[in-house]
């Protein structure tokens, strides 16, 4: 038997491991600096595996391993890194700005509704650019981005009415301007490594489930449909995320039922029926495993 030496590149989750005042948000936002301090200004390669990363540099510099690409760069400089991407970084003391982390689901949903206006590759591709490297056309759409950036950072620490929707429509409008400053970059397919086959499975089946966790798929459906065996989808999602492929899945369910829960008025029943249980008992269950309390006395917690 042949035993891999291959370390998995560690999953950082910024709400249950940096910020712990609410673990599940779905929008979470900090100053670079603040997260310098505490991770490091040397970090080594890590990921977020179920989480888009905007890094927003407005003073300083950094030297950045992203993807298998290395880029170095002075501020006004901005990051986007998809989930499950690599990256790796050394900043100066005095580098600061501003570090987006939202959910992936929450994305999709932001881009689901904007049918046919961005090409698909368009939330895998990893990038980093200067300001000044930007066409003159673009300059408008990166102050939008730092004026929504610092409007969101504004209303984060809030805790007023209507403070979830205006984050969400805040997140938004900062991915749409985003998304256009991608859009003028170059292609650098050519210039980066190619990306390893397990790579590009284990960010196939993030996608399958994003469109099928309702569906309550097996895990031989979705290996099946990714032409590969149960045993390896298992391995690559150990190597990739640290966790076996079944947890992935049930991730997603149990985020998708904290939000159901946390933001609508929805019975409990119904909910477990929107995600595809057939009892909402086992539902309950299924939950209850997880989280340490049933559905109920969730929602009831999150509103005390």
């Amino acid at each position: 038997m042949v035993v891999s030496t291959v370390q998995a590149i560690p999953d950082i989750h910024i709400g249950r491991v940096y910020d712990q005042r609410d673990p599940e948000c779905e929008i979470h936002y900090e100053t670079f600096g603040r997260l310098a301090d505490f991770f490091g200004r040397n970090t080594p390669a890590h990921r977020h595996y179920c989480f888009f990363q905007v890094h927003l540099l407005q003073r300083g510099s950094i030297r950045l391993n992203l993807d298998g690409q290395v880029y170095f760069g002075n501020a006004p400089l901005l990051i986007f890194t998809p989930p499950t991407i690599p990256h790796s970084f050394y900043s100066e003391e005095d580098t600061d700005g501003h570090v987006l982390t939202v959910r992936q689901e929450v994305v999709r949903a932001w881009y689901r509704a904007m049918p046919g206006q961005w090409p698909d590759s368009l939330l895998r591709e990893a990038a980093c650019f200067e300001l000044a490297s930007l066409p003159e056309a673009a300059a408008d759409d990166f102050a939008a981005l730092v004026q929504g950036v610092e409007l969101l950072q504004r209303e984060f620490g809030r805790d007023a009415k209507g403070h979830s929707a205006l984050l969400l429509a805040l997140g938004q409008s900062i991915f749409i301007h985003l998304s256009r400053l991608l859009l003028c970059q170059e292609p650098a397919a050519a210039q980066r490594p190619e990306r390893s086959e397990d790579l590009r499975l284990f960010l196939n089946f993030c996608d399958l489930v994003e469109a099928h966790f309702r569906d309550h798929l097996t895990l031989s459906e979705y290996a099946g449909r990714l032409s590969v065996t149960e045993a390896r989808l298992n391995d690559i999602c150990r190597r990739m995320a640290e966790r076996p492929s079944k947890e992935v899945v049930h991730e997603r369910l149990l985020q998708e039922a904290r939000r159901l829960l946390r933001y609508s008025a929805v019975p409990v029943s119904e909910i477990s029926y929107q995600l595809g249980f057939a009892d909402p008992a086992y539902f309950s269950r299924f939950f209850t495993k997880r989280t340490g309390m049933p559905p109920s006395q969730f929602r009831l917690a999150d509103q005390a």
